[in-house]
């Protein structure tokens, strides 16, 4: 089977390119799973019920994942709980709003379990270590759930990395997050977890990270505290598709993904 695994959605831009080149994306790749981190989807911080609707209502769209902006927009208190189709990060506190992992149901029946965690190494909040986190998500997950994917949404190329060997043989795949930068090193490890370091980002590449490039540079070379704002211009949308083996969970290849507006 293969899944589908579409990387930070960053404004207006990134919803728009999204909406205009995922069914070409997925004719042209057959995915039975579609996972997008929609955590920048309103205005680069956090996600509206309107978006995540969006979203979800096309049917294009089976699971959205998150990190550490999903608190940015107050309403995300009463979506996690009311939609169990968008994940924060699993390792929040006990008794925080919503749940870090779930069950999908591919269009071919096979069930998929997606966990989402957030990194520790500079990232804002500091949560529960995400590896004994993921550990205790596996424990108590279905075994008759063979095909897991994970969304590690971190910072450092040495804690995601450090994640997929960890899970190496215990997962499907580990797909990093939050970045916004398309890595290369996409492969299937000696165990057969797929990884790469990170998927990028759904958004305008004519810019920094997403965001309009004159107000970066004034916080990097002034020093003032100026507010990110989302680029505009003509969007690109970065994922991975991952081959899996159903039967033993184990990844078969994964690629990158990149296609752009005209």
């Amino acid at each position: 089977m293969r899944i589908l695994f579409i990387g930070d959605v960053v404004g207006r831009p990134g919803r728009r390119a999204l909406r205009r080149l995922l069914p070409e994306i997925q004719d042209t790749h057959s995915p039975e799973l579609t996972v997008v981190n929609a955590e920048n989807a309103a205005g680069g911080f956090g996600v509206t019920a309107e978006i995540v609707d969006e979203f979800l209502a096309s049917g294009e769209i089976d699971l959205l994942t998150s990190g550490n902006h999903i608190w940015d927009k107050p309403e995300a208190l009463t979506i996690v709980d009311e939609e169990p189709r968008l994940l924060r990060p699993q390792n929040y506190p006990d008794g925080t709003p919503g749940h870090g992992w779930g069950i999908a149901t591919a269009s071919n029946g096979v069930e998929v379990g997606v966990i989402n965690v957030m990194g520790t190494v500079f990232m804002h909040p500091t949560l529960d270590c995400p590896f004994r986190c993921v550990d205790a998500v596996l424990a108590r997950k279905p075994d008759s759930v063979r095909v897991t994917l994970v969304d590690f949404h971190a910072e450092t190329t040495s804690e995601k990395m450090a994640m997929g060997w960890y899970l190496d043989g215990r997962v499907s795949a580990v797909v990093g997050t939050h970045t916004h930068v398309p890595t290369a090193d996409e492969r299937v490890l000696p165990n057969g977890t797929a990884h790469i370091t990170d998927v990028g980002m759904t958004g305008c590449y004519n810019s920094v990270i997403g965001m309009q490039t004159d107000k970066v540079l004034r916080r990097f070379v002034e020093r003032i505290p100026e507010r990110f704002e989302p680029a505009t211009g003509r969007g690109s949308v970065c994922g991975v598709i991952i081959e899996i083996d159903e039967i033993d969970g184990k990844s078969v290849s994964i690629k990158r993904v990149r296609m752009d507006e005209d």
